[in-house]
């Protein structure tokens, strides 16, 4: 069958292990069990007047805040503090905002504009309204649930066989107080079994080594199992719920490799990759929109303990046109 979007020389590096389901992104390197991986970047995913919609869009979102009503939950990441009030758990079919920790003083009140003081716009940005309910965002579902290309790569890929996408969110890493995102993979926060995360991730700003682009670390979802998964707690809240592991994970060596990029330039994050982000300490913002995929039932099994849960109102949207499947998994044997 013909590629849709992809280049055969990125179809290249991409290996699918079936027996677990995972994908090995890598450069170009000369065999396919040898090589050291890391993430694919595909340039230009957003032409430039995309990219830019988006952008502007998210700079509107941002002056519409309505900082009064808000409760000033904050963006927290750790495993002893990670955000999971209310505000938070309820945002997977609505646009919330969520502050840095550092826009914050002790009692409450913004020390600079709101503007600079939010660290991500999210979880629903990109939802397909059902008729009865209100479109969120067109302009992300735009971006997502109707574009073609994207329809054209998951084709190519053949990662999932339905999958939906959920998780949508507008990362801002503001100037000199965006936070530090510590190593994590994403499949510790969307679990499925078998493990089927996916992350889209487009940079809508130039994304540098001063202002918080992304970093890698090369053959992490070989050897670094996924031993916990972020829930909600019975007695409310979130926090992290051990997995069991059949044998002792190994420990990854190596460095993290940078993953510099431009507007439009477009990210693919295996859902086991350890990754992570440096604190902003430029002058510049650093923009990007986040969705990720899944694979739909019965293909995988979302977990009903994940943080984030579709809605019988707004389940999580379908990438694919009704009644198309991807028939065939690629695999490496």
């Amino acid at each position: 069958m013909a590629l849709e979007y992809l280049s055969q020389e990125q179809i290249d590096k991409v290996c699918l292990v079936s027996a677990h389901r995972t994908l090995l992104i890598t450069h170009i390197c000369a065999t396919v069990l040898d090589r050291s991986f890391t993430t694919t970047v595909i340039p230009n995913f957003l032409n430039q007047e995309e990219t830019d919609v988006l952008l502007n869009r998210s700079k509107q979102l941002l002056d519409e805040f309505d900082i009064e009503s808000h409760p000033r939950t904050k963006f927290t990441t750790g495993d002893d503090n990670h955000v999971g009030d209310d505000y938070f758990l309820s945002s997977g079919d609505k646009i919330r905002f969520f502050l840095e920790e550092d826009a914050v003083d002790p009692d409450g009140k913004l020390n600079r504009p709101k503007q600079k003081a939010v660290n991500k716009i999210g979880h629903g940005l990109n939802i397909h309204p059902l008729p009865a309910l209100h479109e969120l965002d067109p302009h992300f579902r735009k971006a997502t649930l109707s574009n073609d290309r994207l329809k054209s790569l998951v084709r190519d890929l053949k990662f999932h066989r339905d999958p939906v996408a959920l998780q949508s969110m507008v990362i801002t890493k503001q100037q000199q107080i965006g936070g530090e995102v510590p190593e994590h993979n994403d499949s510790t926060f969307l679990y499925t079994n078998p493990p089927t995360a996916l992350g889209f991730w487009i940079a809508l700003e130039r994304c540098t080594a001063t202002n918080g682009a992304l970093s890698f670390l090369p053959g992490s979802h070989r050897t670094s199992s996924i031993t916990k998964r972020f829930v909600r707690l019975p007695s409310g809240g979130t926090g992290f719920e051990d997995l069991p592991v059949s044998e002792s994970p190994n420990t990854t060596k190596g460095e993290y490799i940078l993953e510099t990029c431009n507007p439009g330039d477009l990210v693919l994050i295996h859902g086991s990759v350890l990754h992570k982000s440096e604190r902003n300490t430029s002058p510049n913002t650093r923009f990007a929109y986040t969705f990720h995929m899944i694979d739909s039932p019965p293909y995988a099994e979302y977990d009903t303990k994940n943080w984030l849960q579709p809605t019988t109102e707004m389940p999580f949207s379908r990438i694919l046109p009704p009644g198309e499947i991807n028939t065939k998994v690629v695999s490496a044997n």
